[in-house]
C-alpha cells in the first residue's frame, strides 16, 4: 500500500444513488418533529446564534419605533401644515 493511496479523492457513498422518496414524508406534526431530530448536532449552535441575531434585530427595531420622537410614523395632518 502506498502512502498516497489514502489521500485520493473519491465520491462519497450518497452521491452514487439518489435517495429514495419516503411515502408521506412529514405530513403530520409528529412526523415533522421526527425529521427535526434527524438534524445534525453541529447545526444547533448555528441555529441558536441565528435566533439571538433575529431576536436582537426585532428588539432594536421595536425599541427604535417606540422611543424615537423624531421618527415620522404617519402623514402630516392638514391642520398641522398651517402652523
Amino acid at each position: 500500500m502506498y502512502p498516497t493511496s489514502v489521500l485520493r479523492m473519491q465520491p462519497s457513498r450518497p452521491l452514487y444513488h439518489a435517495t429514495p422518496k419516503e411515502n408521506q414524508s412529514a405530513h403530520t406534526i409528529s412526523q415533522r418533529l421526527r425529521q427535526i431530530k434527524k438534524m445534525p448536532p453541529e447545526l444547533i449552535p448555528l441555529g441558536l446564534v441565528l435566533c439571538v441575531a433575529v431576536g436582537a434585530g426585532i428588539y432594536s427595531s421595536i425599541h427604535k419605533l417606540t422611543t424615537d420622537k423624531t421618527l415620522r410614523l404617519s402623514r402630516n395632518r392638514p391642520e398641522d401644515r398651517a402652523h
